[in-house]
């Protein structure tokens, strides 16, 4: 819409408006998450700091997690009977002392003062 009084220039009225759609747009853009990974999640579902219900970046369940976690553990395990170290099965069995010697105690004195 052109301004009455000059017909090359825009009204105050359309310069307004178009600056308040660009501030708008501004502000959106600027909610808008970042990186690719971000956007992806956000199309599934994910709110800004929660993690996607679905996808790459979906939080596990508990029970893919024991799952996932034992797996490691046998494959830790593995690689560790190949490289031939030994696990402990039992501690060092602990000498006990002979029937006849003393055990070392301490003397406390019965009486207070």
């Amino acid at each position: 819409m052109v301004n009455v009084a000059n017909p090359n220039a825009k009204s105050r009225k359309h310069i307004g408006t178009r600056r308040a759609s660009s501030r708008k747009l501004a502000r959106k853009n600027a909610l808008k998450p970042k990186s690719r990974e971000a956007r992806a999640d956000t199309t599934r579902g994910a709110r800004p700091g929660l993690l996607p219900t679905s996808g790459p970046r979906a939080a596990l369940s508990k029970k893919k997690q024991r799952k996932l976690e034992k797996m490691a553990k046998h494959a830790l395990k593995r690689k560790l009977e190949a490289a031939g170290e030994v696990v402990m099965q039992d501690a060092a069995a602990v000498k006990e002392p002979a029937k006849g010697a003393k055990e070392d105690t301490m003397e406390v004195d019965a009486e207070i003062s």
